[in-house]
């Protein structure tokens, strides 16, 4: 969902895959893959530097709202300059 410039983005976060990846719309997440693993945070600051090349912006624009630890994670991308095909056909 957008709130003015900054786009919130829950997700449902995936260790250890074989390559970092967007992956389809599930219920009201978006699957995201990362190739790290999921030891105290470390896939979650993995998914930061993902997404902020992903969307164009540096990682001090994404903050994490819930989730260090979990698969289920929200984000909010701050003024995005990019949005990835399978969030601009939604």
């Amino acid at each position: 969902t957008w709130e003015g410039d900054t786009l919130r983005l829950n997700i449902l976060g995936t260790p250890n895959a074989k390559q970092n990846k967007i992956g389809k719309v599930k219920a009201y997440q978006l699957k995201v893959s990362v190739t790290c693993a999921p030891e105290k945070g470390k896939a979650t600051g993995c998914m930061i530097k993902f997404l902020a090349k992903e969307f164009g912006v540096k990682r001090s624009d994404i903050t994490l709202v819930f989730g260090l630890t979990s698969v289920n994670k929200q984000f909010l991308i701050d003024a995005p300059k990019m949005l990835p095909d399978i969030i601009s056909a939604e």
